[in-house]
């Protein structure tokens, strides 16, 4: 296991997370979303596709399903690694309703953000009350250990391999930091990652694994998280000490798994 560290974020939980498993977008999920964030009464949301290889189209179609959720005002910030914001950008993120991460890459977003002032003006704005939501890539930067999508004993395989559960395979970094000690994996049923988070489980013990399907979404608010959306979401936890044997494969017993439905809460941090 590879963990590319950076700095580390202390979060005071004050805002509110809306973390999407990719997908298509339920009308009725996106409606929630912006009547949470409160874009449908006042404020304004920021649009960040930094994750996306062709930002303005994935800008464009966030723009349109928040919009039809009844979002009244929305912008769009278009930066890469290597670029400054002014700062009255960087104050307008920090004040702003709602920031939405788009899909893509979530190395991208974290090259393109990580460690900047952009970074520091996130996480203000979830301190001061703001929502942060994000989708397919824009929901694996939530973790505070974020999975890259790269297996590093077969650095060929595609992004849905994973067919085994070794150790020192599963590639992970630095996300925002919004949950400290849960991984989101996203697009979970549908492309079949279950031995995805059970190896990044396996690895980093006492960490919750959560794996958010498609068109589903869990909303987090004070340490609680509510499941929104047609899917289902799949919770994993490792109650006992990993175990190996003298190969690479990796082990542990009375690994906790539940399998949640719409309109379920569960704790998460």
């Amino acid at each position: 296991m590879a963990i590319l560290l950076g700095f580390t974020l202390d979060v005071l939980a004050q805002g509110s997370l809306f973390i999407i498993g990719g997908g298509k977008r339920p009308p009725m999920m996106m409606k929630k979303l912006v009547s949470e964030s409160g874009l449908d009464k006042s404020g304004y949301g920021i649009i960040l596709p930094q994750s996306s290889e062709e930002p303005d189209t994935s800008a464009f179609y966030a723009a349109r399903s928040l919009t039809e959720g009844g979002a009244k005002s929305l912008t769009t910030f278009f930066f890469s690694s290597g670029d400054s914001l002014r700062s009255t950008q960087l104050d307008s993120l920090r004040k702003a309703a709602l920031i939405f991460i788009t899909g893509g890459d979530q190395n991208r977003f974290m090259s393109a953000v990580g460690g900047t002032p952009a970074e520091k003006a996130i996480m203000d704005c979830y301190q001061r009350g703001g929502m942060i939501a994000g989708t397919s890539a824009g929901a694996a930067v939530m973790s505070r250990i974020m999975i890259t999508g790269r297996e590093l004993r077969y650095p060929n395989a595609d992004e849905d391999s994973f067919r085994t559960i070794e150790k020192d395979n599963i590639e992970t970094a630095r996300g925002l930091g919004l949950l400290k000690s849960t991984i989101i994996d996203q697009h979970f049923l549908k492309r079949k990652r279950m031995n995805r988070l059970v190896t990044a489980v396996l690895e980093n013990p006492g960490q919750l694994g959560v794996g958010i399907d498609e068109s589903t979404a869990i909303l987090v608010r004070k340490n609680q998280a509510t499941v929104i959306g047609e899917s289902q979401v799949v919770l994993l936890r490792l109650n006992t000490k990993l175990f190996s044997d003298k190969r690479s494969l990796i082990g542990g017993r009375n690994i906790a798994m539940s399998v949640l439905v719409p309109g379920e809460i569960f704790p998460i941090e």
